[in-house]
């Protein structure tokens, strides 16, 4: 199956209209803050919508002073119908998804010395929001990470800008994994030049699951401020260079995906990762079980994976987060060893 194809849409999972959906709380010793930044590359031409400037809508969480408000809306009712719809989802309230609690106050004050905390950006599946990753990133906010997760325009069901305008996906249906990794690697190196002097610049990862995954390693590439690189279970849509890739890189698939032999991409990125690497499968898990959807299909009574929700998104975080202290906080000793976790390289640099 080609990951740029949602195997068990997200939407198709929440259809429990009486059912509260909750992310499983961050885990960390900080409250979370959450903003959402609108970013124009005035200098770049929308590779879509090639009349407009690229627009970017970024969420931004961080480690925040503890305080009493709302929580952060997961996505707008509007953004939840777009989603439902695209995913030819039917007979459930339009803004189900629009309900979901989180665990990040919007503009909650920051602690101090942001600036000097380590940046991790997410960039997610192919159709689906930066909201997708949201439990991920409470959780690394809460760790002390600045995290910032980007909805790349037009391939996504459904991006909100400040003024009103719902950006749909225009790529849905007609994905081009080479061209959208190249514009997703454009993306990310112009967040980081946006969100420059809010965050340590020496330490930067990027993480993304599905075609999100192929823009990490793609971005490490381009740019050599990236210092960590994690691939939640996707195909790798422009090979690394025969120079190789001489960062830490981590390889994080499913049951099936992550067998190697499975993905010939994986197979042939895996010599040219000359820095210190890993490859790992998760028993019992799908596709989306990196995303927020494991622990939310579960609670609506319609689990996407033999392994429990809740669980697998304890390991997604476990695994993201020691990669990423590891290698941005000079963290000791190996990666913990979960018994779902299979490493399957165990020759290792």
């Amino acid at each position: 199956m080609s990951v740029l194809t949602v195997a068990v849409t997200a939407a198709s999972l929440l259809v429990a209209p009486a059912a509260t959906l909750e992310l499983p709380a961050p885990t960390g010793p900080y409250a979370v803050g959450m903003v959402n930044r609108h970013l124009v590359d005035r200098s770049r031409a929308d590779p879509w919508v090639p009349e407009r400037r690229r627009e970017l809508m970024v969420s931004i969480w961080y480690p925040a002073v503890r305080g009493d408000g709302p929580a952060s809306q997961y996505v707008t009712p509007a953004e939840s119908a777009l989603i439902l719809e695209r995913q030819n989802v039917t007979g459930v309230p339009p803004a189900i998804l629009s309900t979901t609690v989180t665990h990040s106050r919007p503009g909650a004050v920051p602690l101090p010395q942001q600036n000097r905390r380590p940046l991790v950006v997410l960039s997610p599946g192919f159709t689906l929001p930066r909201s997708s990753l949201t439990g991920l990133a409470e959780d690394l906010a809460s760790r002390g990470y600045v995290v910032a997760g980007i909805d790349h325009t037009y391939e996504s069901a459904a991006v909100t800008f400040p003024d009103g305008r719902i950006a749909e996906c225009l790529m849905c249906g007609r994905a081009d994994g080479p061209k959208i990794t190249s514009s997703r690697v454009r993306d990310v190196r112009f967040v980081l030049d946006a969100l420059r002097g809010g965050y340590d610049p020496k330490r930067i990862a990027v993480v993304g699951h599905s075609l999100g995954g192929s823009a990490a390693s793609a971005a490490m590439v381009a740019d050599r401020r990236i210092d960590v690189g994690v691939n939640l279970d996707g195909t790798i849509q422009i090979p690394l260079p025969a120079r190789g890739l001489d960062r830490p890189f981590v390889l994080i698939g499913n049951e099936e995906h992550g067998v190697p032999g499975d993905d010939t991409t994986w197979t042939g990125a895996w010599p040219r990762l000359t820095g210190w690497k890993r490859w790992l499968s998760v028993t019992g898990t799908t596709h989306l079980s990196f995303t927020d959807f494991a622990p939310l299909g579960d609670q609506a009574g319609l689990p996407i994976q033999p392994l429990d929700g809740a669980r697998s998104m304890q390991i997604t975080r476990t695994y993201v987060a020691a990669t990423l202290d590891k290698h941005l906080r000079a963290a000791p000793g190996p990666l913990p060893r979960c018994p779902e976790v299979v490493f399957r390289n165990p020759s290792y640099r």
